[in-house]
């Protein structure tokens, strides 16, 4: 498990339910180990914006903001991504079938939802080299 450098960070995860921790701190592992595996996308800043835990590419400037969180009004949780960044149109193209979306903004898993996570891992690598993607040249 991943040392928290944040104790704001570790408080929301401690905050949550055990089953629903186990979950989301299976999801942040994740999240830091696609982005390692990432080319471009350098160290991730783990913090809090909007009080969920987000991860920003600030050493590189690669990408977007991840947030992760429980879903307020279901028994479950998402991955945020940025609601005007047209990721999720992108996911949507890709993966039609393999993932729950909610609007612009997140992918969205129940409780006892299976990860896939290859899947997943595809979408947080684009979203953390959304920026750098964006600013290559069109051949």
């Amino acid at each position: 498990m991943r040392r928290f450098s944040s104790s704001d960070v570790q408080s929301v995860f401690k905050a949550y339910p055990p089953a629903l921790r186990t979950k989301l701190m299976a999801l942040r592992e994740l999240v830091f180990d696609t982005a390692a595996a990432t080319d471009g996308v350098g160290l991730l800043t783990e913090t809090l914006k909007w009080g969920q835990p987000s991860y920003l590419t600030e050493e590189t400037g690669s990408g977007t903001t991840v947030r992760i969180d429980s879903l307020k009004a279901a028994d479950g949780y998402a991955v945020y991504f940025h609601c005007q960044s047209g990721l999720l149109g992108q996911f949507r193209e890709v993966y039609p079938e393999t993932f729950r979306y909610e609007g612009k903004r997140a992918i969205v898993f129940a409780a006892g939802d299976r990860v896939p996570a290859r899947a997943l891992r595809h979408c947080l690598a684009l979203a953390f080299t959304h920026h750098s993607r964006k600013k290559k040249p069109k051949s």
